[in-house]
Formats: structure tokens, sequence, C-alpha cells
């Protein structure tokens, strides 16, 4: 069944493959998902995951971590490998160890499990969005502009970065949120603003998605690069000032508090 976008036309609907080993949970995420009009197919075991993405070509995939055959991070990195694609990790367990792994394979979200359809259909669609964002041509004065801090430079056309003239490799989440904080470097934008600008989540709650986002970013680009301000928020420093030299003795010990 075809949807109308937010101007009325009609588009195809939105492909999405749910891996998932358990029965139970694989049909009440499809149903859910079929009844939004989204063409849904299913795999429950890492291999036929794997297969069934190159088959779809899906827009998004939900994954859970816990697979037979291989294990969802394993998953991740193979479709990632074949061709990027939008990726929603379940896990089990509230380990962030797991959830940072997780966003290092390549995947854009992630929700613990018990969670509620009402809340995965909100990251979905919010993640559908950004995407589709992401991939909408930029106005021509901004595709003009890179943006240059220090060392680091964001091609924000091309949707590349560099530090220090070396590429990092950065999910579309992780670009996302890079470009929101280096718009404005040294401001504090608080985890619910952030929510709001770069996931699209309004009264939203889910804080420690951006702190797990922004613990990649350091992971990838430099743990000077964010500053924490412990109960409100993250602000880029201009990499290699003085700010940023001091952040750097604290940002490992503000990251494993945030």
């Amino acid at each position: 069944m075809s949807t109308p976008d937010a101007q009325g036309r009609t588009t195809a609907p939105v492909r999405v493959v749910v891996i998932e080993d358990e029965p139970t949970i694989t049909r009440a995420i499809a149903d859910r998902l079929t009844a939004e009009g989204w063409d849904v197919s299913t795999a429950l075991d890492g291999p036929t995951g794997v297969r069934t993405v190159a088959e779809v070509r899906p827009d998004v995939v939900v994954l859970d971590v816990m697979l037979p055959g291989f294990d969802g991070l394993e998953v991740c990195r193979r479709i990632q490998a074949d061709e990027p694609v939008s990726v929603l990790m379940l896990t089990a367990r509230d380990d962030e160890t797991d959830m940072l792994v997780g966003l290092g394979v390549g995947a854009d979200d992630y929700m613990t499990k018990p969670f509620s359809m009402r809340e995965l259909v909100a990251r979905l669609k919010a993640l559908l969005r950004r995407v589709r964002r992401a991939a909408a041509p930029a106005p021509s004065s901004e595709a003009q502009t890179a943006l240059e801090l220090g060392d680091l430079m964001i091609d924000r056309a091309g949707r590349r970065v560099t530090r220090a003239g070396v590429p990092a490799h950065l999910t579309p989440t992780e670009f996302d949120l890079l470009l929101c904080l280096a718009t404005t470097p040294g401001t504090v934008l608080t985890r619910e603003q952030l929510l709001a600008d770069v996931w699209d989540w309004v009264d939203a709650t889910g804080t420690r998605t951006v702190d797990s986002h922004v613990k990649a970013l350091r992971r990838k680009l430099g743990a000077d690069l964010v500053r924490t301000v412990h109960g409100v928020g993250y602000a880029l420093e201009l990499p290699g000032s003085a700010e940023g030299e001091d952040a750097a003795d604290g940002a490992d010990e503000g990251a494993a508090q945030a």
C-alpha cells in the first residue's frame, strides 16, 4: 500500500526488515509496522537476516543483538559493508557497552527491551526523517560552505568529516549530531535540545541515546572535541583551543559519568 508524503504525494511504502529470534516479538513488531502501511519482511536468525536485507534492500532494519547463527553485531557489520542502511538495534540488556559496540558497527539507534510499540514506531519514523533530510539537496549557499573549526573539517554537502586530515567514518546520526554541535561551537546544548534537533524526538526522555552517541564521536574524533556540562548537556570545543585542551583532561571522566 502506498502512503502520502507531507505534501500529499503518493510514495512507495517504507520497506522494513525485522531480524529477531523471538517469534512472538517478531510477529508483534511486524503486525504493528504493517498497520502503519509499511512492507515488512522478517528473519529469525543472523544468516537469514543478512540474505533478507540483500534481497529486500530495505529503508530501515530492526535488528536484535542476540541471534542464532551469528549475532546482531555481525549482521550489522555485514549489511553495512554491502550497502549502508539505517539500523535500529534491540538489546535485552541495559548495558552501555553493548550500545556503544552497536553504534560502532553502524547502528543508528537502539532500544532496550522491553519497549513500547508506540515508541518503536516513533523512533523508526524519526530515523527515516533523518535519512530523507540527509539525502535532500542542501541549499546552494550552505552546500558551498564547509565548516572549518581548527583541524576539524565538516563537509556539509558531501557529509564527510576529517580531523587533522584523517577521515572519520560517521554514521548519519553521528554526522547530524556533530553538525548540530559545530554550528554553535562553545554553546552548551541540552540533551533535550539535541534529541529534538537531531533525532526529531519531541518531549523525549531517552537522553542516554545522546550520551552514547557523544561517546562514539569522542572515540572517532578525539576526547577533547565535545565537553560535558554535567546535568545540562554538551558543547563542541574549538579543536586546539585552550578550552578544548582543558576539556580533554575531563572528557573521559565526563563521558563515564554522562
